[in-house]
């Protein structure tokens, strides 16, 4: 237990499993009060925080969500953007319409939409935390994961945007980009999820092993809290040096 973010409001979206209940547990541990945003209740609340039924793409529930937070806790210091999806392992012209269409709307869209309900909040508050959780995909693209890598390419410009726009108003906001792992997504990233798969894919990555929760935690627990004042618009690799 700590206090590192004691006193703090977070929101983290896709909270439920996954790198998203990892960032859960560690804020929880470190003193914040967290509401999960997710479409699985029942797993959000199995970790002790509260939670809304939440699709990030509705501007409806993004705006409940928010109205919620603020109504619970008072004020809504951090958002944690996590929710993620991606598209199957995929020639990009092969690509449906449909699986392009829910990868921006989840991707991006979602954080758009966060951004218009809690910014205004945040700017009367005279301070806030955003971050975003993007992928080393955005970085160094992966073939075959075509509009996913460009859709966690467009999360590490918004980050940039958005915080030389809102650094005047004393709001921070960074992205973190992980490296694939132990995650629901995982399968999807793979195409198939076996022994010689994950045999190639960790022989991209010089530490030798994949992203953990507790890695991913550790990180947005440092860039959400004051430890990082000095810092943002940084798009932080935790990828075990997948980038270099």
């Amino acid at each position: 237990m700590g206090d590192r973010l004691q006193g703090k409001v977070a929101i983290v979206t896709g909270g439920a499993s996954g790198f998203g209940a990892g960032i859960v547990r560690k804020f929880l541990a470190e003193g914040a009060q967290v509401m999960i945003a997710d479409l699985h209740i029942d797993a959000a609340e199995q970790l002790g925080a509260q939670a809304v039924r939440c699709d990030v793409a509705s501007d409806v529930d993004v705006q409940n969500l928010i109205t919620v937070t603020k109504n619970a806790f008072g004020s809504v210091d951090i958002v944690v953007n996590n929710a993620g999806t991606t598209h199957l392992p995929t020639p990009m012209e092969d690509v449906s319409e449909a699986d392009f269409d829910k990868v921006f709307a989840v991707n991006c869209k979602s954080v758009y939409l966060m951004a218009k309900h809690v910014v205004p909040l945040m700017k009367g508050q005279g301070r806030g935390v955003i971050l975003n959780v993007a992928s080393t995909a955005g970085v160094s693209p992966r073939p075959r994961l075509n509009w996913y890598n460009a859709s966690k390419g467009w999360m590490n410009t918004a980050t940039k945007a958005m915080a030389v726009e809102l650094a005047p108003e004393g709001i921070r906001v960074n992205a973190i980009n992980p490296v694939a792992g132990e995650t629901p997504l995982l399968k999807s990233f793979l195409g198939e999820d076996t022994p010689e798969m994950r045999a190639k894919f960790l022989a991209t990555i010089p530490l030798g092993r994949f992203s953990t929760p507790e890695d991913m935690a550790n990180a947005a627990c440092y860039l959400c809290s004051d430890e990082a004042g000095m810092v943002t618009g940084v798009c932080m690799e935790v990828d075990g040096g997948r980038c270099i």
